[in-house]
C-alpha cells in the first residue's frame, strides 16, 4: 500500500482522523470539492448537514475509483462547512459514519481539516470534500 496512517504519541487524541499520512508512490490523485448532488445535479439532503456530508463523500469516493484509487490512498481531505460552529460536530460525524463502511473509508479518517467558510457556491451546499491521494 502506498500510504500510511498513524498518530504519532504525544499528538491530541482521540480525533476522528489521523494527524499523520505517509505516501510512497508517483501518481497523485486531487479530487476537486464535491458536493451533495447527484450526477444530474439534483440536490440531496437540503438543510441536512448529516446527509449532505454523506453525499459529498459519495461523489468523492466516485471520484477516486474513477482515477483507480480508494479513501485507502488518501493522504489527506478537507471538509469546508457552511457557517461552521462546534455544536455542528455531532451532524457532520453522524455523516461521515452514515456512508464509512459503504465507501470503505476508515475511522480514523486519514489526515483531515475541517475549515468554516459563509458560504460555498450555492446557497443550498452546506459542505464541500476534496480529497488528495497517492498511488504506486
Amino acid at each position: 500500500m502506498s500510504v500510511q496512517h498513524f498518530t504519532p504519541e504525544g499528538m491530541l487524541q482521540p480525533t476522528p482522523y489521523h494527524h499523520v499520512a505517509v505516501g510512497k508512490g508517483t501518481t497523485q490523485v486531487h479530487v476537486s470539492g464535491q458536493v451533495a448532488r447527484l450526477a444530474d445535479g439534483t440536490p440531496v439532503a437540503p438543510g441536512d448537514l448529516a446527509g449532505q456530508v454523506a453525499q459529498a463523500l459519495r461523489n468523492t469516493a466516485l471520484g477516486l475509483e474513477g482515477a483507480g484509487a480508494s479513501f485507502a490512498d488518501v493522504l489527506r481531505l478537507t471538509f469546508y462547512v457552511t457557517r461552521w460552529s462546534p455544536e455542528k460536530i455531532g451532524d457532520f460525524m453522524a455523516g461521515v459514519e452514515a456512508v464509512a463502511e459503504e465507501i470503505g473509508l476508515r475511522i480514523p479518517m486519514p489526515p483531515a481539516s475541517l475549515i468554516g467558510v459563509d458560504y460555498l457556491f450555492e446557497p443550498d451546499v452546506l459542505v464541500e470534500v476534496e480529497a488528495t491521494a497517492l498511488l504506486e
